[in-house]
């Protein structure tokens, strides 16, 4: 079994942090219960720049504080299970290239909505056309955070030697 430092334990738990608080903001629509939640870029932004493993590992946790907190129930928590999947999905066959960071949460959000709309048996088309200011925000924001977390450990390796030194 392979150890688990403090330090990827304190990353996740950051890292679960950041998600569940971005995940209880969300941008708002005309239709109730279909808001799109600004998490959405951090996960792939988390998974592309952490791995799929601590990906998992921080929605999971992040649902199940939300399913303590009263702030998701089961069905948000299986779409969001859905769009993290996917997400992972379209990253690893992409091999995080910069392509599949931009249509991973578009195209995994999409399909949440239909998933969504089928299964209620309507509204498919308004709620994927709702969704598009959250997937172009997505689009957008994705790549940026992508580029700060790859930037993190080196960022830490040299606080950590100025630290070290004085």
């Amino acid at each position: 079994m392979n150890k688990v430092s403090i330090h990827s334990i304190a990353e996740i738990g950051i890292l679960t942090a950041m998600m569940t608080i971005l995940g209880g903001l969300k941008i708002p629509n005309i239709i109730p219960g279909v808001e799109f939640q600004l998490s959405a870029p951090l996960a792939v932004a988390i998974c592309a720049a952490f791995g799929f493993r601590k990906y998992i590992i921080c929605g999971c946790l992040s649902s199940a504080i939300g399913l303590v907190l009263g702030t998701q129930n089961l069905l948000n928590v299986a779409i969001a299970m859905q769009f993290r999947l996917i997400v992972g999905f379209i990253l690893w066959v992409g091999k995080n290239r910069m392509w599949s960071i931009l249509v991973s949460g578009p195209i995994a959000s999409a399909i949440a909505r239909i998933t969504i709309g089928l299964s209620f048996g309507k509204m498919v088309i308004p709620m994927l056309i709702a969704a598009v200011p959250g997937m172009i925000f997505t689009v957008i924001v994705s790549p940026l955070f992508v580029g700060i977390f790859r930037r993190l450990p080196r960022l830490a390796k040299t606080t950590t030697m100025k630290v070290k030194q004085g």
